[in-house]
């Protein structure tokens, strides 16, 4: 698993020396995923966080009807968790299924509670994390308010190229908040122009 991928990841956000760097990635454990395997299930406690270092996961929630919403995708380079579950330790709304055989680091609640003391950078580090995925949300909640559904999909084909080409139309209808059939649609629409 890539470690260094995790490292160019956590210097982008925070300043460690090498010492508190390894210290740091040391408290991660790898975990392969085959495709369609879950990593998380809608009511059981989340009790990691995730970095991914190879693969592609939807989180997703279903609700009392079996409708799939789906909140994001995480591949490479991206973190992954259920923030409410793993932080408050109750049971999660979400499930995490791995699209292709994957890979992720984790880390447990422990373990990054100890960080927090060893390392004074590592509570910035999270927090900054924490803030651009809110950040990230919110706008996502803006447009999904805001634009049309073609405006979306162009949105998030043009934002995110390579995890489209790794999404069937339910999946991707889904993220959208519109049924296949019109995703379908707009699909051919934008092919013709």
């Amino acid at each position: 698993m890539s470690i260094k991928l995790l490292k160019d990841n956590i210097l982008k956000n925070a300043k460690l020396d090498n010492e508190e760097l390894q210290t740091f990635c040391d408290a991660f454990h790898p975990k392969i995923i085959a495709k369609k395997q879950y990593l998380l299930n809608q009511g059981d406690v989340c009790k990691f966080e995730g970095f991914v270092t190879k693969g592609c996961f939807r989180v997703f929630t279903l609700d009392e009807d079996g409708k799939e919403h789906v909140l994001y995708f995480a591949t490479k380079d991206w973190w992954i968790t259920d923030i409410d579950s793993f932080t408050n330790q109750n049971p999660s709304f979400l499930t995490i299924q791995a699209l292709e055989d994957s890979e992720v680091l984790l880390i447990d609640h422990a373990d990054k509670e100890h960080l927090y003391e060893q390392i004074p950078q590592v509570e910035k580090l999270f927090r900054v994390m924490t803030q651009k995925t809110l950040v990230s949300l919110q706008r996502r909640m803006i447009a999904n308010l805001s634009q049309t559904a073609d405006n979306r999909y162009l949105g998030f084909i043009e934002k995110y190229p390579e995890i489209a080409q790794k999404l069937t139309n339910l999946q991707l209808a889904s993220y959208l908040g519109i049924s296949h059939e019109f995703l379908s649609k707009i699909r051919s629409k934008t092919a013709s122009k």
